[in-house]
């Protein structure tokens, strides 16, 4: 087990337990934080939409092609915008900080 960092969208730090081998996006859902994840983790509506701490956006597997489209579609993504359904969590990733963004 491990952590990562989550600032909400009001703004308030989380700490949540991570356990390796989850979705960012089912760690943060299951921990009861606002997050829409509407397909489940299929990669197919961006409302998972989350951006990254630039100290960590180098550490994470690169995007792949149908994510950076989603993301592409959203006037709200930024450089480090990824969706958390297509992180998976594991040791390396200890301490990650990231922002939920909003998902339009």
């Amino acid at each position: 087990m491990g952590t990562i960092k989550v600032t909400d969208h009001q703004g308030r730090e989380h700490t949540l337990a991570a356990a390796e081998g989850w979705r960012l996006m089912e760690i943060i859902r299951d921990h009861g934080l606002e997050i829409e994840a509407v397909c489940g983790g299929a990669c197919a509506c961006a409302t998972c939409h989350v951006i990254v701490d630039s100290r960590w956006a180098e550490k994470l597997h690169p995007a792949r092609a149908d994510e950076r489209d989603m993301l592409d579609d959203l006037d709200s993504a930024t450089e480090n915008s990824r969706l958390s359904c297509q992180v998976i969590w594991n040791r390396a990733l200890d301490g990650l900080g990231l922002r939920l963004a909003d998902s339009r």
